[in-house]
């Protein structure tokens, strides 16, 4: 076993849109585990847009990432030393160990994984908590019928690719948004999505209004701002809308909502969400995502950055869209 391990911390808070200074890796020595603890080698470290507002310390729905500590995130590994009955090395396991190379639990809120169906770096996607979050905001929230219009914000994302999908499976139009030709076409001829409106193309709302025709009967918002506002004005009466994220709001030139009327107009149920509220519909959303990969009825897409020193520029890029659907960082 190494002694060392590498951790990158956050070190100072963003003033305005977060850059690469706000991180510091350094080198920790591992202490040896006491009785009835087990350490992990992460394999794959998990980047995801909600990391953006726990580095800030603004009023949330979660305390910020305290500084000068590891940053938060999710991570798969493997067991390389255990003292925990429970754990045996060579036991491939999720957690929260977040932006280091070793982890150290006494076994809480680690669950153990099953890679032999389902690769390892899956359970930090789609069967892990984007995979639910997608599956919760869909069928919880939105709860489409066969033949109602889906629109996705974000569609070739970790979390849009797989609401898109999943609509599809349900019977329903699916139309994402997305930004570029090459994603556009991913989500359509990969995914399966019926249509995709490339927002970077500079005709939104005609495009939107083209790929629904009969306007829109549930939204999975995962962007706000312009995107969420063109498809405020095309959303139907008693029309659903899943707020998963807000990632355009970081941007400086951020614009306040104009649509926002159609809230009252239409009357839209209007609900924001955190997955891990939900731990209820957990394991039947897993099973379900993990049947629907095993058997490759879901398909998914990883962006892959390689080492731990990978993460702070990879994690600056997943904000500003150049990752091309689950953003993650291979750590071994």
């Amino acid at each position: 076993m190494p002694e060392i391990n590498r951790q990158i911390l956050l070190v100072s808070r963003p003033q305005g849109a977060a850059s690469a200074d706000n991180f510091r890796l350094v080198e920790a020595p591992l202490a040896p585990l006491a009785d009835g603890e087990f350490r992990v080698r992460n394999h794959y470290l998990s980047l995801d847009p909600y990391m953006r507002g726990r580095m800030s310390d603004s009023k949330s729905y979660a305390a910020p990432q305290p500084l000068n500590e590891v940053m938060i995130g999710g991570t798969a590994g493997e067991v390389v030393e255990s003292k925990h009955p429970s754990f045996a090395v060579g036991d491939k396991v999720t957690g929260m160990f977040g932006w280091q190379e070793f982890g150290t639990s006494d076994g809480r809120g680690i669950t153990k994984v099953d890679d032999t169906r389902v690769p390892l770096s899956a359970y930090l996607g789609v069967v892990g908590m984007t995979g639910v979050t997608a599956w919760y905001g869909l069928n919880r929230i939105i709860a489409p019928q066969a033949g109602e219009t889906v629109v996705v914000s974000a569609a070739s994302g970790a979390v849009g690719s797989v609401v898109g999908q999943l609509a599809k499976l349900a019977g329903c139009r699916a139309v994402g948004i997305a930004g570029g030709e090459t994603k556009c076409r991913y989500v359509v001829q990969t995914l399966g999505f019926d249509a995709c409106v490339d927002y970077k193309a500079g005709r939104l709302c005609e495009d939107l209004e083209k790929a629904t025709p009969n306007g829109v009967d549930g939204c999975f918002e995962n962007v706000g701002g312009v995107v969420f506002d063109t498809t405020l004005a095309r959303m139907n009466a008693h029309g659903r809308i899943a707020v998963c994220g807000m990632i355009s709001r970081y941007d400086p030139n951020h614009a306040a909502l104009a649509n926002a009327g159609a809230i009252l107009t239409q009357r839209l149920a209007l609900r924001g969400f955190i997955v891990y509220e939900h731990p209820d519909v957990w394991p039947e959303a897993l099973q379900q995502l993990g049947e629907l990969v095993a058997y490759r009825k879901l398909h998914y897409r990883e962006s892959v950055a390689e080492g731990l020193e990978a993460a702070p520029q990879a994690f600056l890029g997943m904000l500003e869209g150049r990752n091309f659907g689950k953003q993650i960082v291979k750590l071994i």
